[in-house]
């Protein structure tokens, strides 16, 4: 259940199926769409798909311009014919839980369109006051402009965050939403017209997420908009240019959002700075609020902007603040106006959420001050909280904290040890620090231990894994990968064989050795074994839905939310000990939706990839990073094999030097039905042109396409423009980026991709307690 201070109204999540096309024949019904019998998140599977025709109210297919009101319509009954199971067969409330997974689009335009029944249950309250645009890649801009002029009266929360592709006009259409209480436009083209002109009109506006690009202008809003502003109470602002965009018309603001991707630098190299905001308001209302979150990019453009939304923080703090977050990347000093805040904070507010840059912690005692009111989100990212501070001064001596959810204790290298911060990598942890840890805070459900080794030593029943297994609410889980390693070599695992075979095919570099077929992965090694602490963790843990296994000391090629670190570090000695077997064991969670495995150098031939792919068919996100040894892609054919059973694999994200992107991997992924975003990074890696035109011709809900090789700029450049001249005109929402890895141009590449993708595929991070639960929509 989220907290108080979280809980949002109530939404309907998207489809994940396909969408239903337009009436192909006036004469014969048409078969049940398949997507209403399997949606991702609804979970509903039915042998017999009935006809729409099999409802007494049933009408024949109708066009669009229809009105479906008239008597005269009416078809003769089918069900007799059908049997007794079809979908208008079904009640009214378990239809609505049906339709609620079609996007909303397909269901005004199209679902309403086929019968009486659904042309009144598609209009029903819970389905038309909350209307959900984002990731509706085939949301044209017709299709909107309709959508807004058919039910905009009825919606009151609508989600348009990341539609990058709709032009400012048909944003502008959102005025007429009039009874809008909650709206996110972040992503959308706006001017500071537009957005006067929109807000104006919504008067019963309370939650708004926009974003701040060069060329705002506050001093163009006019008096109504300034007027909504003024009463609207949750505001969610990213920041691309040095301003304090609407905050300071927001008088009455309890929740503020603020993301910073200012870049230091303009296109034409002009260095920009916080001075640029001198003559603006600077007088932000933060007497009500309780919940203030900033997340810096970096750069120090960033850091100079937020200091001056904090200093008025500085000077009063909110009486009825309960959640204080700020998340940067590397150092951000202490200044004067933020001690005097910390110091402000610990005397006067008990708080529920609470993350500090790194700096702001390190050494201090401001920990043992701060007081706490049945907290349920921590984070210490990057912290060098060591474990006896942690129990002494966050836990309490083992405090019950029953009422934490969410923990962030990644890169927290000390945090499991002794107080002795000469720790050395290879020193086991304190497992007594760890047991305190799961006893008090017994219902977790997102827990981050990633960026650190934790090592386990030898007792009995005192391994992270065997720890962690009592856990049993746990919903999302990041650790590295030498943590999840046996303490000790197990005898029924077989020393590695020395790969010495001829490469088929020619994956990896083009002299290759090493590459062995791929074994039957429920035989032999690739068979998860129950004496393996991690797959006795899994067993445990059977509805964890995100699960990270990362690397100590892995770094991607493409750094952006941390300091760019070009040097990849070798992986942990322990990693070594974690192979097949223990990628085999992830079958075990049937519920998995989101995974990430980086930096196994112990996987031999990528076997274990295939009970993933055969078992966890809720599988939505997937990302890859050198897997294997260096130099050496041997899991290809098994990768392969994975994919085929990948049906609702939405999302691809594939990190590996000398990847060959060549015709039998993109065959193999053109069998990914459901694909819509893929991401290839690989340092003197290949690609077949030919290749990817067939497989994006092939996926037909394919938008986003990014790859990153070692080829020349001629032959990613031309590619480009092929597959932008091929699809962009039956797919709004396509963003295609080819371009070499290590050109020096690669940032200006960077900064034209949409902040949605870039965000979620494009740049690797580890996402799990990254932010608190529910924290915006």
């Amino acid at each position: 259940t989220p907290h108080p201070i979280w809980r949002q109204h109530p939404v309907h999540p998207g489809a994940s199926g396909s969408t239903l096309r337009g009436a192909e024949s006036e004469a014969q019904p048409r078969p049940l769409p398949g997507f209403l019998w399997s949606c991702g998140g609804a979970g509903f599977e039915h042998p017999c798909p009935g006809r729409l025709g099999d409802c007494e109210a049933a009408a024949p297919a109708a066009s669009s311009g229809e009105d479906m009101s008239s008597d005269d319509d009416a078809a003769p009954t089918a069900a007799e014919a059908a049997g007794d199971t079809h979908l208008l067969g079904f009640s009214d409330e378990i239809l609505l839980h049906i339709l609620s997974h079609v996007p909303s689009t397909d269901l005004v335009l199209n679902v309403r369109r086929t019968c009486r029944k659904l042309a009144a249950l598609c209009l029903d309250k819970s389905l038309v006051h909350t209307v959900l645009l984002q990731k509706d890649y085939q949301a044209s801009e017709d299709k909107v402009r309709q959508l807004v002029k058919e039910i905009g009266r009825e919606i009151q929360h609508l989600n348009m965050a990341g539609c990058y592709w709709l032009s400012g006009s048909t944003i502008e259409h959102v005025a007429r939403c009039h009874s809008l209480v909650k709206v996110n436009l972040s992503g959308c083209h706006l001017t500071s017209l537009r957005l006067s002109k929109v807000l104006s009109a919504l008067q019963h506006l309370r939650s708004l997420a926009i974003d701040v690009s060069p060329g705002f202008d506050a001093s163009q809003l006019s008096s109504e908009c300034k007027a909504t502003l003024s009463r609207v109470r949750e505001l969610k602002q990213t920041l691309f240019t040095p301003s304090y965009g609407v905050v300071p018309c927001c008088a009455s603001l309890q929740k503020l959002l603020l993301y910073f991707e200012i870049l230091d630098r303009t296109r034409e190299g002009a260095v920009l700075s916080g001075q640029l905001m001198v003559g603006q308001s600077n007088v932000p209302h933060y007497q009500n609020l309780r919940v203030f979150y900033a997340r810096l990019a970096p750069g120090y453009i960033n850091q100079e902007v937020v200091r001056l939304y904090l200093a008025v923080l500085s000077d009063r703090t909110p009486e009825n603040l309960h959640a204080f977050l700020i998340s940067v990347p590397g150092s951000f000093a202490e200044s004067g106006a933020t001690k005097n805040l910390l110091d402000s904070m610990a005397r006067n507010v008990a708080l529920d959420a609470l993350q500090l840059p790194k700096s702001w912690l390190n050494g201090s005692t401001l920990l043992q001050h701060m007081k706490f009111n049945n907290p349920f989100y921590f984070s210490f990212s990057r912290c060098t909280l060591s474990g006896g501070h942690l129990i002494q001064r966050v836990i309490n001596g083992g405090k019950d904290l029953s009422s934490l959810a969410s923990l962030n204790l990644s890169g927290c290298v000390h945090c499991l040890s002794a107080d002795s911060l000469l720790r050395k990598a290879e020193d086991d942890i304190d497992s007594s620090i760890l047991e305190t840890l799961v006893e008090s805070c017994c219902n977790l459900h997102h827990l981050n231990l990633s960026a650190a080794h934790h090592h386990s030593s030898d007792g009995l029943g005192r391994h992270l894994c065997q720890l962690l297994a009592r856990l049993c609410h746990l919903r999302s889980l990041s650790l590295p990968v030498c943590s999840v390693a046996d303490s000790a070599p197990r005898p029924d695992r077989a020393p590695a064989p020395p790969a010495m075979h001829a490469v088929p095919r020619g994956f990896g570099k083009k002299v290759r050795i090493g590459v062995q077929t791929c074994p039957n992965p429920f035989l032999g090694q690739s068979t998860p074994q129950p004496a393996s602490v991690f797959w006795s963790l899994l067993k445990k843990l059977p509805f964890l839905e995100h699960l990270e296994l990362i690397g100590s000391n892995f770094s991607s090629a493409m750094p952006r939310n941390e300091p760019a670190i070009r040097n990849s570090l070798p992986p942990c000695s322990r990693a070594q000990n974690v192979g097949d077997s223990e990628v085999a064991a992830i079958g075990q969670l049937a519920f998995l939706r989101h995974l990430t495995l980086a930096q196994l150098p112990g996987m031999l031939t990528g076997s274990g990839l295939v009970s993933i792919g055969l078992q966890c068919q809720q599988l939505q996100s997937l990302s890859l990073a050198n897997l294997g040894m260096m130099g050496k892609v041997v899991y290809m054919p098994a990768l392969a094999d994975m994919l085929k059973h990948c049906k609702r694999l939405k999302d691809l994200r594939l990190e590996q030097p000398y990847f060959n992107a060549n015709a039998q991997f993109f065959q193999a992924l053109g069998q990914c039905s459901s694909l819509q975003r893929l991401c290839l990074v690989s340092r003197s890696g290949t690609l077949q042109p030919d290749a990817v035109l067939a497989f994006m011709a092939r996926c037909l809900h394919v938008v986003v396409c990014h790859m990153f090789t070692g080829e020349s700029l001629i032959t990613c450049k031309s590619l480009q423009q092929s597959l932008l001249r091929s699809f962009q005109a039956e797919r709004p929402a396509l963003n295609v980026v080819i371009f070499p890895l290590l050109h020096e141009g690669l940032t200006d590449v960077i900064r034209d991709v949409p902040m949605v993708h870039l965000d979620e595929i494009t740049l690797f991070k580890s996402r799990v307690a990254e932010e608190p639960p529910n924290l915006w929509w």
